[in-house]
């Protein structure tokens, strides 16, 4: 379920889907857009376009602190030139003050989907997907407790439950925050 909306506008525009690595960003996006019948953008993916390499790589090579002004950078883009409705944040994007702002000062509402470490662990464990701060268990579980009273600065909280598929999470999101 959710809370209510911060912002207290209830028309809602554009939407920064923010949470923790392997709650389901990305896939929850997909639905959203489908059900919308508009346009979304997953931060990583242009990041990756943009820069040619793996947000893992990059990581790697240069380091998070170069890897987040990175974020930001392609972030301001995202926020000024494209028309999608639905963003999908890295999953520490949320945590850069400046991301939080950028994302504010443009109008977008934020949505945390918020789940259980183990939900995310076993989508982590599982993924194709690099995850350079989260290679192993221990270090995944001390990022998911840094990261969580930061999350929770997010307009909206959709907890997302085991049994639910991300095309029920999308759907209970259009119902909650777009009706």
């Amino acid at each position: 379920m959710a809370n209510s909306n911060k912002n207290g506008d209830e028309r809602v525009k554009r939407i920064a889907l923010t949470g923790f690595m392997g709650v389901g960003k990305t896939s929850i996006a997909r639905h959203l857009a489908h059900l919308l019948r508009c346009e979304r953008l997953d931060l990583d993916s242009l990041i990756e376009a943009n820069e040619k390499k793996s947000v893992g790589r990059i990581i790697d090579e240069q380091g998070i602190d170069a890897y987040r002004r990175i974020e930001t950078d392609n972030l301001r883009l995202a926020l000024a030139r494209t028309n999608a409705r639905i963003i999908s944040l890295g999953g520490g994007a949320w945590t850069v003050a400046e991301n939080r702002d950028l994302i504010r000062n443009e109008g977008v509402t934020s949505i945390w989907l918020n789940a259980s470490f183990t939900h995310c662990w076993n989508n982590i464990r599982f993924s194709k997907k690099e995850r350079p701060l989260a290679r192993d268990k221990a270090s995944a579980r001390l990022l998911f407790d840094e990261r969580k009273d930061v999350y929770a600065l997010a307009d909206w909280h959709f907890v997302v439950k085991q049994d639910l598929t991300s095309f029920e999470i999308a759907r209970q999101i259009v119902d909650e925050v777009f009706c």
